[in-house]
């Protein structure tokens, strides 16, 4: 089916800052982004509002800002501490945010969000877990990417490490000479372990009525036999979880009667040391988010850093961006349909399959940035090198030969597969509007009917140069769920075959871009040298996002004009779409929700940063 997106919300009148219930405290307009500042109290009516009467009906990002110490000029309105920002998108009309900045009070308490948006549920936990705040009226507050013992907030700018370097990088010495004691031998309690104070580890105990989990009832099914509902954990270390990732469920027989996502086993804190990094230094760090996707990864935050520093990138850079994007989806798209088809029983045949087609593919990649998996291929204002010779006919052979016959014969040998039907027609459903205020987006609002895709509703670099289309299907179960990313990667292989044909010559890199910036003087080259760690983007924040293969991925950029970013907040779809798991697998058997997530297609290093 082709995309269309839906009617636009009827024409207002007046500016949105006039038509906002309580108006707004101010705005926050710069060259790269307008905000509104919103006081706490008329938060929900802000977002009710933009939700009901403007059409804003996706609430893609919630995050914080600390800005204790902040040296920059001006604070863009922002008059407390911490700074609550969101961002709305609209699936109706497409185009660019709503921003919303809300100061926090002193006591640290904002209303919660996730009455009007239940998306914000996951967003909210990680803000305070990450800073302190406390979203009042949430439903489940409690940490989820630290241990409950864990003490104080890490993303806060007080906050230091139990052995702590610097301020920023890079170091001046990565062993400080002088004087220096390490923090965690004072501790009573060992090595690299801190406590809040009053907390005793010897009698503490995982909490075990969790909100979802704790609704369900005990016991009792209406038939003759009495049975009592039993909490049951799949992970954290169990290979149907795609990871260290668990999934507490109170089943009753083999039916999930609640089922609740547990996250945080792998987190290292990818913000907190994006914060500490330089600019440019971030960028191999974004690899390891999604590392089936690392080329999607580097562009969303080149995309973030270009806008916020008015960085133009030439045209045979963008066409070489677009082709290393395109690539990067089929490869997720096949290797998920393998992954989906082993977590149904189906061994190892689909994924190996769709593994010869991929090699062929990270070889073109081993070759462009000298990594297979985690390449570190892009640049702000363009990418690190050229194509090597030969290159272009190797991917237009991939392109028109080799990729397509490859996607008709996954398609003949699984489609029609009779396990793949029963076990995954009608399962795992949820409608389009429930995806939608949970905050899912990708290809699970696509196998739902929603023709939703940021290359079409906010175009970025040249996809609008493109004849391609936004597949979507009905049924919003496992089955569409599976099929959906075999059409998407057929519309990649029409994208690939466009862009192969069509790339101009030209340079791929655009340092005479940085002129018109308050950057370093003698930046010279974005292409490596001792400039690329002086790159100082003016003061501002900016949001960039592409249509990864998984959904929409983010990253929120704060400038104060300095080397590093003052915040670097990364929105990931992986983490995000998890909001669904526990909705999606209610009244399904317990095998069903190992099928449910893998249909979700997370992976772990995203979604524990």
């Amino acid at each position: 089916m082709s995309a269309t997106l839906v009617a636009e919300a009827p024409e207002q009148t007046g500016t949105l800052a006039d038509r906002l219930p309580g108006g707004v405290l101010g705005t926050t307009s710069d060259d790269t982004q307008k905000a509104y500042v919103v006081e706490p109290g008329n938060i929900l009516n802000a977002l009710t509002h933009l939700r009901d009467k403007e059409g804003y009906d996706f609430l893609s990002s919630v995050t914080c800002v600390d800005y204790q110490g902040y040296n920059g000029k001006q604070r863009k309105g922002i008059s407390a501490r911490l700074d609550v920002v969101y961002h709305l998108f609209s699936t109706k009309k497409g185009g660019g945010a709503v921003v919303l900045h809300v100061p926090v009070p002193g006591n640290d308490t904002i209303p919660s969000a996730t009455g009007v948006f239940p998306g914000a549920n996951l967003q909210e936990r990680e803000v305070y877990d990450l800073y302190g705040i406390k979203f009042e009226g949430h439903p489940n507050l409690r940490r989820i990417l630290l241990w409950d013992g864990f003490n104080g907030h890490p993303m806060r700018k007080d906050w230091k490490e139990a052995y702590f370097d610097e301020e920023a990088k890079p170091f001046r010495s990565r062993h400080p000479k002088g004087s220096y004691s390490f923090h965690e031998d004072k501790l009573p309690w060992g090595k690299n372990t801190t406590y809040p104070a009053g907390w005793d580890p010897d009698s503490w105990q995982a909490p075990v009525a969790y909100v979802p989990v704790s609704q369900a009832p005990k016991h009792g099914n209406g038939a003759s036999l009495d049975t009592e509902s039993i909490v049951v954990n799949l992970g954290p270390h169990h290979p149907s979880t795609h990871g260290v990732f668990r999934m507490l469920t109170r089943i009753e027989g083999e039916t999930i009667l609640a089922l609740e996502p547990e996250m945080g086993y792998l987190h290292r804190n990818h913000e907190k040391i994006g914060e500490r990094n330089t600019w440019l230094m971030n960028m191999p760090f974004t690899d390891r988010l999604d590392y089936l996707n690392s080329m999607s990864n580097n562009w969303g935050y080149a995309l973030a850093v270009e806008k916020l520093a008015g960085i133009e990138v030439p045209e045979r850079a963008e066409y070489i961006r677009v082709i290393m994007a395109e690539f990067t989806r089929i490869v997720n798209h096949t290797w998920s349909i393998g992954f989906i088809l082993n977590d149904l029983g189906a061994l190892q045949t689909p994924a190996l399959y769709a593994i010869e087609e991929r090699e062929m593919i990270l070889d073109l990649f081993e070759e462009v940035s000298g990594a297979r998996l985690m390449c570190n291929y892009l640049r702000f204002g363009g990418v690190v090198r050229d194509l090597p010779a030969g290159w272009l006919k190797k991917a237009q052979y991939l392109a028109n030969d080799r990729l397509p016959r490859a996607l008709d014969e996954l398609d003949k040998m699984l489609t029609e597969n009779e396990i793949l039907m029963a076990r995954g027609r009608g399962v795992g459903y949820l409608p389009a509007e429930a995806l939608i205020s949970l905050s899912v987006s990708g290809p699970m609002i696509r196998a739902a009917g929603l023709a939703y895709d940021i290359r079409k509703a906010e175009p970025y670099g040249i996809y609008e140069r493109f004849d391609f289309d936004i597949p979507t299907l009905p049924n919003s179960d496992i089955f569409d769920r599976y099929y959906i990313r075999l059409l998407e990667a057929r519309q990649s292989v029409r994208i690939l075959q466009q862009a192969l044909a069509d790339i101009p010559g030209g340079e791929v890199s655009g340092p005479s871009a940085y002129a018109s910036t308050t950057l370093n003087q003698g930046f010279g080259t974005i292409m490596g040298g001792k400039g690329g760690y002086n790159l100082r983007p003016p003061e501002g924040e900016a949001y960039g996002r592409v249509e990864s293969p998984k959904g929409e991925l983010g990253f929120y950029v704060v400038s104060d004009g300095k080397p590093n970013p003052w915040r670097y907040h990364v929105r990931s779809p992986c983490y995000i779409n998890l909001n669904a798991l526990g909705p999606m697998s209610v009244g399904y058997k317990l095998a069903d929700a190992v099928v449910i997530l893998g249909a979700i297609d997370i992976v772990l290093g995203e979604v524990d940063r």
